[in-house]
């Protein structure tokens, strides 16, 4: 019984670890596209270079919907 245990605990621990991958690399390129398809004047890497608090708290709130989006959407 203990290797079943152990083998199942590895087992969702990469499912876990492919998950997270998969909504980082999501959560990025929606910000990339934020950026390049919605906010056109505004070059939010650049801003961020320059210490622009509002849009490092626009970045982040926009990751945190995606990561919100996308847990909900893997639970089911």
């Amino acid at each position: 019984m203990g290797g079943e245990f152990l083998a199942a605990t590895f087992f969702n621990l990469a499912i876990n670890l492919i998950y997270t991958l998969v909504s980082l690399l999501v959560g990025v390129m929606a910000l990339r596209f934020i950026d390049s398809k919605l906010l056109k004047n505004i070059d939010i890497e650049q801003e961020l270079k320059e210490g622009n608090v509002a849009v490092a708290i626009f970045a982040s709130t926009i990751l945190l919907f995606v990561a919100l989006i996308i847990s909900f959407g893997l639970k089911s």
